[in-house]
């Protein structure tokens, strides 16, 4: 056997061993799971407790008449890993859905990392596509989240989950589209709002101080005023003049603890988001 026979046999079991170790550290490392103790397991604590009833109420009444089993989670964040994988390690911890089935449902809501999943099990993800589950959190959960609607948002979501798993997905799309016709409508009218913000902001500044330097200003010359750090100059006749700067500026602003899944599982269907 050559010496670099040798070296490269010998260097195999070190590299086996290096890649064990990564794959080792990287399990170690993750972020630890929470519980499941109920159909909702509010740990950043976002939902509000009339909600958290009424979401627990409703996802036992579905399940009891659908067999279909979803969960609410929420946690302060995700430890520096991506919301896909750790989505999919809790829904496979879980076990959501039933086992012959795999008809789990997972919404997740990381608040410090402001993302936000919707896992969906083997058995449901011709029912609740990615489109579906990417409708939801963009047209139902980013805008509620934003404006800080968290039991809102997390509330309706959990309805339009059910709306599209009892087969009214097309109500669901309808909307989408009505929702995107809005944005649309919204953004065409942006040019001629910063029209008038701009025509605002130069004619009617300058109105503004033509008007209220005499009376809110200080003197500083025969027909001239100084105010907000501008000096403003009139003619003779009293009447409004030009203005100008004088090296300043300014602007304008205006539950259950006995509560498991039947075993289930998950190979990454859904769709993720952010606010």
């Amino acid at each position: 056997m050559t010496p670099a026979n040798r070296q490269y046999r010998t260097g195999l079991p070190a590299a086996a061993f290096t890649l064990l170790f990564i794959a080792f550290a990287g399990i170690a490392f993750a972020q630890s799971l929470p519980s499941l103790t109920g159909r909702v397991v509010d740990n950043a604590g976002i939902i509000d407790a009339a909600t958290e009833t009424a979401l627990t109420a409703r996802l036992a009444a579905f399940e009891d008449k659908s067999s279909d089993q979803i969960v609410v989670a929420t946690i302060a964040n995700l430890g520096g890993e991506a919301i896909e994988p750790y989505a999919n390690r809790l829904f496979r911890a879980w076990g959501l859905g039933q086992a012959d089935e795999d008809n789990g449902i997972l919404l997740l809501v990381a608040v410090e990392d402001r993302r936000m999943r919707i896992e969906v099990g083997y058995g449901l993800e011709g029912t609740l596509t990615d489109l579906h589950a990417k409708l939801i959190i963009e047209n139902t959960m980013v805008p509620a989240f934003r404006a800080g609607d968290f039991s809102g948002g997390i509330s309706k979501a959990v309805d339009d989950i059910i709306l599209v798993l009892e087969g009214n997905a097309a109500e669901l799309e309808a909307r989408a589209e009505r929702y995107e016709e809005q944005q649309d409508v919204w953004w065409e009218f942006i040019p001629v709002i910063l029209f008038f913000i701009l025509w605002g902001g130069l004619f009617g500044g300058s109105i503004l101080f033509a008007i209220f330097a005499p009376i809110f200003g200080r003197k500083i010359a025969p027909g001239r005023y100084r105010w907000l750090g501008i000096n403003v100059s009139y003619g003779s006749s009293g009447s409004s003049g030009r203005s100008s700067s004088s090296g300043s500026s300014w602007s304008s602003s205006s539950s259950s603890s006995s509560f498991s899944g039947g075993g289930g599982s998950s190979g990454g269907g859904g769709s993720s988001g952010s606010w």
